[in-house]
């Protein structure tokens, strides 16, 4: 009876429009019960459980939101680009919906434009790994690496207050993916008080703040004794747009400190869980392993290591093909940035009304059998090789495969993330071998958190095959 009476509610809510259909929903928490003991994008991919679309919790303005899955997300002409805007946006004449988390409001406030002049990735060196038979924490050492190589490309070298810099990066994550009753009910003050995540978020937020003001200041001194000729990173750019004056919107500080925080997280908490998931899935197909070694190897014996100057070069064809399939099956993002539609329109015969949230799902779409015949959730790089997938496009053209989004908004770092894999990638490939200690099995299973971590860390053992130079 409980059901059949939501089921009623939402009819008469929907005042005539035909909206998707979706599994049957309780009050205030609407379809969130369906995702009990499951990951959300895992849930979400059930067409028994959301066979169009589900109706989550609404947000403080009582939008309800929607998790599009593939038949809705697939068809990139069904729907206009300007019908919708992410959450967030604060340009235009019609405001966006809110960002998706109360955490995340509190952490970072209004959205930066994306900067998209970037200087050329860096090498950064991760402690060393040496001959020996104790097994490495993989997780530690690709995050160190990335993290120094992005934030040596955003802010120049490293600087005092480092590790706290990303203690505090590290808490914003877990506080903005974990529980926080202010996200089910927005609109409550009482709630959005007695909630301890978003005061944590402010405090974290005053202290990343202090520590980039101290940045900002090294750098404004530094911009003011340069002669020229100097290397610039990401923050000297914003700097001197900002002194030129010449955007329509002032660029203040925020905007910069915000832009910052930004790539630093966006580049150290994607690329390195990917690296991760690469490694994984070498390890777990030695056929893969030993044709990718072998390749990488051959390329650059003649160097002693894999320099980043002969990267493109070297030819290296099925690399970047294992970097896809890891794309494909461990999508950085599962859900995509959250989209807001800012006017009524039709969908495959169904209606979208305004202020509707959209969340697609980016990782069912790498995995829907219909574009990826053979065993989808099976870890093969050849599918893209000719005769395969290989029509597929990553960049946005082709919604089968979206791990870097689409269209205006997508991620403005894609080339700047692929460049650190594929350096990173040959390099453990070249000088290593690696293997699984003991007889351990390997656990492939996925934590819940904004991005696609592992839900174990990877212990792998390395041998030494090509010593490293300086090492």
């Amino acid at each position: 009876m409980l059901g059949k009476r939501c089921r009623r509610s939402a009819m008469a809510n929907g005042h005539g429009l035909r909206l998707p259909p979706g599994p049957w929903q309780l009050p205030i928490i609407g379809s969130l019960h369906h995702m009990i003991g499951k990951l959300p994008h895992h849930a979400m991919r059930d067409p028994r459980a959301a066979p169009w679309a589900a109706h989550a919790a609404p947000d403080r303005r009582g939008c309800p939101r929607w998790w599009c899955p593939p038949p809705f997300a697939r068809s990139p002409t069904a729907i206009g680009e300007s019908s919708w805007r992410p959450t967030g946006h604060t340009g235009g004449s019609s405001a966006g919906s809110p960002p998706p988390s109360s955490s995340a409001r509190a952490a970072f406030s209004p959205s930066a434009p994306s900067a998209r002049r970037r200087p050329p990735p860096c090498c950064a060196r991760a402690p060393p790994l040496r001959r020996g038979s104790r097994a490495v924490d993989m997780r530690e050492r690709l995050s160190a690496l990335i993290t120094d190589t992005t934030m040596r490309a955003a802010m120049g070298d490293r600087f005092k207050d480092r590790e706290v810099f990303l203690r505090a990066l590290d808490r914003i994550i877990v506080l903005a993916a974990g529980f926080n009753m202010a996200d089910l009910w927005p609109s409550s003050r009482i709630v959005s008080r007695l909630s301890g995540a978003v005061r944590h978020c402010e405090e974290i937020r005053d202290t990343t703040f202090r520590i980039l003001d101290g940045i900002i200041e090294e750098h404004l001194e530094k911009m003011g004794n340069r002669g020229g000729g100097e290397v610039e990173d990401l923050l000297d750019v914003l700097l001197k747009v900002q002194q030129d004056g010449d955007l329509p919107i002032p660029l203040d500080m925020d905007v910069i400190k915000l832009a910052i925080l930004l790539d630093i997280f966006g580049g150290s908490e994607t690329t390195a869980p990917t690296l991760e998931w690469a490694m994984a899935e070498l390890v777990h197909n030695p056929k893969v392993m030993e044709r990718v070694t072998a390749e990488v190897r051959n390329a650059f014996a003649a160097h002693g290591s894999v320099r980043e100057d002969k990267l493109a070069e070297a030819g290296l064809r099925y690399l970047p093909l294992v970097i896809l399939e890891t794309l494909r099956l461990h999508t950085p993002l599962p859900f995509l940035i959250p989209q807001a539609c800012q006017e009524p329109c039709r969908v495959l015969g169904y209606d979208v009304p305004q202020g509707i949230t959209v969340m697609v799902n980016a990782w069912a779409l790498g995995r829907d059998e219909q574009y990826w015949p053979g065993d989808p959730d099976a870890f093969r790089p050849e599918r893209f090789e000719a005769g395969g997938g290989s029509a597929a496009d990553f960049k946005g053209a082709d919604f089968e495969l979206l791990p870097f989004g689409s269209g205006r908004r997508m991620c403005p770092g894609m080339g700047f993330a692929l460049a650190n894999m594929e350096l990173a990638l040959a390099s453990l490939l070249f000088h290593f071998d690696w293997e699984v200690p003991g007889a351990a099995e390997l656990d492939m299973t996925e934590a819940f958190g904004l991005t696609a971590h592992r839900k174990s860390r990877l212990l792998l053992r390395p041998i030494l095959r090509v010593p490293v130079p300086g090492v």
